[in-house]
């Protein structure tokens, strides 16, 4: 049965700071392209969500609440309730994400 993908305000933020960053510093076509295709791999979630990995930063601290899959270098952080998957973070994996993710997360 397939799963409804909703993304919290948090991830929606993730996304247009994502697109204005990659349009201030390379293209709008390059940002515009990035900013579908991270939304394209999200919504891939509406089938099979549990196929994403636990981040590891959260999985060393014993939290499998968050699942993760990614449209490189970006990493899309999700949790699943019930028949919805909540999108929660949408981050460049090049960042600190241990520090990111346990505040970011610890909002959501």
């Amino acid at each position: 049965m397939a799963s409804n993908v909703r993304f919290t305000v948090g991830a929606r933020k993730d996304l247009r700071s994502i697109h204005a960053y990659i349009a201030e510093n390379d293209s709008l076509e390059k940002a515009d392209y990035a900013a579908r295709e991270i939304v394209r791999a999200a919504l891939t979630l509406n089938e099979l969500p549990e196929r994403g990995t636990y981040p590891p930063e959260l999985a060393s601290l014993g939290s499998r609440m968050y699942r993760q899959i990614f449209f490189k270098p970006y990493r899309i952080l999700y949790r699943i309730r019930g028949n919805t998957v909540y999108v929660a973070v949408i981050a460049d994996g090049r960042r600190d994400m241990a520090s990111l993710l346990l505040r970011r997360l610890h909002e959501a």
